[in-house]
């Protein structure tokens, strides 16, 4: 499966997917020798995530608009994955919301484990659920790419998220 690497201000990004659709966008710690793709030498199938992601960092692009390929995962967590997409730019969400909307309350360390395992990272926005007490919990990306994730997406004049 083709990969692409695309700098942020938040680290390296690696994206990876084919003609099916993008299956997975995840945040290097350790690039082991990955350099940024130049934009010309992006897979075809590839090309409009990186432009889109690109557009999201400039502060260009709110919603995602892509094909999805997903590897793995049970069917619960593909259910957490879809709900995501139901929570806003400039918005959060608490686990236990996204427990209830799949009509299931008391699944929420279920859903933040599933959470946990999104591979589609940003864009599939699990860096926009926190806990119910508002406060950051956990994310494959770390807290401190999280709450660059959030304050990224703060709408204009709003005041300090965390």
């Amino acid at each position: 499966m083709p990969d692409a690497y695309l700098p942020t201000p938040i680290g390296l990004l690696a994206l990876r997917g084919s003609n099916a659709g993008l299956a997975a966008v995840t945040f290097l710690d350790e690039p082991h020798g990955q350099a940024p793709t130049p934009a010309a030498d992006v897979p075809e199938c590839l090309r409009e995530a990186h432009r889109q992601l690109m557009a999201y960092f400039a502060g260009e692009l709110r919603e995602f608009n892509l094909t999805y390929h997903f590897e793995k995962g049970t069917d619960f967590q593909r259910q957490v994955w879809a709900a995501l997409l139901g929570v806003g730019y400039g918005r959060t969400a608490s686990y236990l919301d996204l427990a209830r909307q799949l009509g299931n309350p008391g699944a929420v360390r279920a859903v933040g484990a599933a959470n946990g395992q999104n591979p589609l990272g940003i864009v599939l926005p699990c860096h926009r659920i926190i806990g119910t007490n508002g406060q950051l919990t956990g994310y494959a990306g770390g807290l401190h790419r999280k709450k660059w994730l959030l304050r990224h997406e703060r709408p204009t004049g709003q005041g300090e998220l965390f």
